[in-house]
């Protein structure tokens, strides 16, 4: 009993010296903490309204109660099914897109012996990250329009006969949103790949090179390997997003000619909640909304978890 106790209690004094030497990491974590309760879970008591009649001059406390009502209209509206469908389209097309282009955009830059233009290569895929989506958008309408370089370059190639224009036509607008995303976060998303690649050990490439390895069997052998947790992991993460598709993009590119493929729930919850003054409605399509992202992730998680592959949890 008594060597129990010694050792508890140099347990005890360890714990206290390492709490003293990590003392302003314990600070700023303190600090980041209570960020975290007062700005993302604090506001969570608004969801609340999602099961009242919310008005605003009642207030939380003396709003009517009305249960599930919402979220059954919700379901029983088929512009809000029709935009399900439009936010997780869009979902899975950014996160394939994306997820495929920052890989390989990875792996070729990796190829590139000369170190200047490498730098120079991955400083110029990294701008369009810090664009805003009104920049973007922007540049998208431009070169679409009907007097645009795409257009220009379509009919002089002989391509189309008279201009068109994409935005006017439904079964272009994902395929824009798709495209505008893969310019604006490639060199971006790629960063952390470009990472997990220089941490494989080089002897593994030197050991290639002897037994005659080519770059493409080198790439398949080693670096897809290596990457492969890191992968894993960010498409497990990523996989959480598919229904924030976005706003801005759809929002600043959406008319009335591709309204029927370019509503996100989010829209749906600015038109609802702030156009409308229905906060109940727009709060109960959030919620459904983070209720899907949670369940994504928990189901991808297992079967990764079966598949011997790398998870969160």
């Amino acid at each position: 009993m008594a060597g129990n106790d010694a050792v508890v209690k140099k347990d005890k004094r360890i714990t206290w010296k390492e709490i003293k030497r990590q003392k302003t990491l314990l600070i700023i974590t303190f600090f980041v903490t209570i960020y975290g309760i007062i700005f993302y879970y604090l506001p969570l008591s608004g969801w609340i309204m999602a099961f009242q009649n919310y008005k605003p001059k009642n207030g939380l406390l003396h709003s009517t109660f009305v249960g599930f009502d919402k979220f059954k209209f919700l379901f029983e509206d088929a512009t809000f099914l029709g935009v399900i469908r439009n936010t997780f389209c869009m979902g899975l097309l950014n996160l394939v897109t994306t997820t495929i282009m920052a890989v390989l955009f990875a792996i070729l830059l990796n190829e590139v012996r000369h170190t200047l233009l490498k730098k120079t290569i991955q400083t110029i895929s990294y701008l369009p990250h810090f664009l805003s989506w009104i920049v973007v958008t922007g540049i998208l309408h431009d070169s679409l329009s009907s007097t645009g370089i795409i257009n220009d370059v379509l009919l002089n190639l002989g391509i189309v006969d008279q201009a068109v224009n994409f935005f006017a036509y439904p079964k272009y607008f994902w395929p824009i949103v798709a495209f505008a995303n893969c310019w604006k976060e490639t060199g971006w998303n790629a960063i952390i790949y470009l990472a997990a690649i220089t941490s494989i050990d080089p002897c593994l490439y030197e050991a290639a090179s002897i037994d005659g390895a080519s770059r493409i069997q080198k790439i398949k052998y080693i670096t897809l390997p290596g990457i492969k947790p890191t992968f894993m992991i960010l498409l497990l993460m990523n996989i959480g997003n598919v229904l924030n598709a976005g706003f801005e993009v759809q929002y600043l590119l959406g008319n009335g000619l591709v309204q029927s493929v370019s509503q996100t729930i989010d829209i749906y919850v600015l038109k609802w909640g702030i156009s409308q003054n229905d906060y109940s409605l727009g709060t109960a399509a959030g919620i459904f909304k983070s209720a899907v992202s949670i369940l994504l992730i928990v189901i991808a998680n297992q079967v990764a978890k079966k598949a011997g592959e790398e998870r969160l949890f």
